[in-house]
């Protein structure tokens, strides 16, 4: 990907879709579970639909997909395997959001369009439609997708058209803030497998522009301008983190730079792409969470901070913490890559899911 860009072959990006394209799957039912691609509010989805009696009204899942806003795709192997999965095991309609992504549609797009399809399907006529139980109902994602499922969950409850209230939030080692690029879990993991620092500053910086000042000031981490320094107060890992996640690091406080930028590109400021920047205020009405985090990813830490935040502003949290585990690792379940970790994980949230949803 990076030689192709830089040799203007193709955009960065467009080179990581070819993961998408080689992890793609058709289309196709199975005895357990009906598969169809619709549309809800415009947006592409692929919708699972458990073939056996209901037996009652059923749960229901609006699951998002990682790959950083700019690649991912519903149909891509693991995903289809495991909506399936919890769609037969837990007898519940999976609603798998195909979002468009950056960087052709830049925040707040794939924001906007998760939340439309979540809107949609909140109704009480399409619930119905789908025999789903209005009181059973969550938003979930991995990585970007738990990005977006963390967001989500903060604005329905501002938008006084929906009546439908969330009963869970499940966040798969997400990404929830580009206020600081330099906690102890990205100088940690600065060259780990999956996720490399570098990786994670490309994705966020894509995700509102192709311009390569924000991408040069994120990798220095030096792109919050001064005005903006009372958010830091919600990412200190100082307080957040617990001691043995701080290890040696010492808490330096950040260090500013230029207003421009986040005047040209505020979409890194915005709750709705940064979750960890709400207020207490806003995090306290939340439904209970379940946040899984994995030691060897840049991205523990604010899965780790969103946790304790939560737990802080009175809102119930399941925090499971795999300390053998790296970002990304539920995907592995299936040949070639077929790992017991990804199993154990999977088998964990699922297990959740059925007590809890």
């Amino acid at each position: 990907s990076e030689a192709a860009d830089l040799l203007g072959l193709m955009h960065y990006m467009e080179g990581l879709r070819l993961i998408t394209v080689l992890e793609y799957v058709a289309l196709a039912s199975d005895e357990n579970v009906t598969v169809t691609d619709t549309e809800f509010s415009s947006v592409p989805v692929r919708l699972y639909l458990p073939r056996r009696a209901p037996g009652g009204l059923r749960r229901a899942m609006v699951y998002f997909h990682g790959g950083g806003w700019c690649v991912g795709d519903a149909g891509m192997k693991s995903y289809d395997h495991m909506s399936r999965r919890i769609s037969n095991e837990l007898n519940a309609v999976v609603v798998s959001v195909n979002y468009r992504l950056a960087p052709g549609h830049r925040f707040p797009v794939p924001f906007e369009d998760v939340y439309s399809v979540t809107k949609f399907f909140l109704q009480g006529r399409v619930l119905s439609q789908y025999g789903v139980d209005p009181a059973r109902v969550c938003v979930a994602g991995d990585s970007a997708g738990g990005n977006l499922a963390a967001a989500v969950a903060q604005q329905l409850l501002e938008d006084p058209e929906v009546k439908t209230k969330l009963k869970a939030q499940i966040l798969l080692y997400p990404a929830l803030q580009a206020l600081d690029l330099n906690l102890p879990s990205y100088q940690d993991n600065d060259n780990k497998p999956l996720l490399p620092r570098s990786l994670m500053v490309r994705f966020w910086s894509e995700y509102f522009t192709s311009d390569p000042a924000l991408r040069e000031a994120m990798a220095s981490n030096r792109h919050i301008p001064a005005e903006s320094g009372h958010l830091f107060q919600f990412v200190n890992w100082s307080h957040w983190l617990p001691e043995e996640m701080r290890g040696a690091h010492e808490y330096r406080g950040p260090t500013f730079g230029s207003a421009e930028l986040a005047r040209k590109y505020p979409g890194f400021l915005d709750p709705r792409a940064s979750p960890l920047l709400a207020s207490d205020a806003r995090l306290r009405p939340l439904p209970p969470a379940y946040i899984l985090t994995c030691e060897h990813d840049v991205l523990r830490d604010d899965g780790v901070m969103y946790a304790a935040r939560l737990r802080a502003a009175g809102v119930p949290v399941t925090h499971h913490h795999a300390q053998d585990a790296f970002h990304g690792a539920m995907m592995f379940i299936l040949w070639p890559l077929d790992l017991a970790v990804g199993h154990r994980l999977f088998n964990t949230y699922v297990d959740w899911l059925r007590e809890n949803l």
